[in-house]
């Protein structure tokens, strides 16, 4: 089984166990352009490119919050008429945080405060929209522990992590709100929509 003594280099290792807790993480994670490839890189390989997507930075936290002491945690937002995000998830003192990457500017860190997953959720809902301005969000999964793929060698694999992506795809989601509640939202506002866009990067 690769665990992350195993599986990583000295070299890896270290530039990880440097990273130390979940907001070095993410600052890793901000510093790095974002990727706009249709790829799945692993935690290795977006150390070696320094630059990753949603959900490559979602595994790559996952491997780094391991790394650090914590379960590589992730969880899948699902959307209506919008890409899905994935985000790595930490619990200190009984309560959620996350650390994610993301073409937008709300959809990336969370402190950890939150008592459960569902008011984790819900707090990318306001910020969570298409470029037609509608806000997307519709459900959440359960953490998956990504442990479960040791053994196709996630964090350092050459290959491809389309195995994750699809998993998640499968999995229970649970709703955040009601179809005929999400029929009557309201398109984002002009300021908030060129606020979430800030920074974008675009083909």
């Amino acid at each position: 089984m690769n665990n992350s003594k195993e599986s990583f280099t000295p070299a890896e290792l270290r530039k990880l166990r440097s990273l130390k807790n979940p907001y070095g993480i993410q600052r890793f994670l901000d510093d790095q352009p974002y990727h706009l490839a249709d790829t799945a890189w692993s935690p290795r390989r977006v150390l070696r490119e320094n630059t990753s997507h949603c959900f490559e930075g979602a595994t790559f936290a996952a491997a780094a919050l391991r790394v650090n002491g914590y379960l590589p945690l992730v969880i899948d937002l699902e959307a209506e008429h919008d890409t899905d995000h994935v985000i790595a998830v930490y619990k200190q003192h009984g309560h959620w945080g996350a650390i994610a990457k993301s073409n937008y500017t709300g959809c990336r860190y969370r402190e950890p405060v939150y008592r459960s997953l569902r008011e984790l959720a819900m707090s990318y809902f306001d910020v969570y929209f298409n470029l037609r301005r509608e806000r997307t969000l519709r459900t959440f999964s359960n953490p998956v522990n990504l442990a479960r793929f040791d053994r196709l060698g996630w964090m350092t694999t050459d290959q491809h992590l389309w195995f994750i992506a699809e998993y998640l795809f499968t999995i229970r989601h649970f709703p955040l709100l009601p179809p005929k509640m999400a029929k009557r939202l309201h398109r984002l506002d002009d300021r908030s929509f060129r606020a979430g866009c800030l920074g974008r990067a675009e083909k």
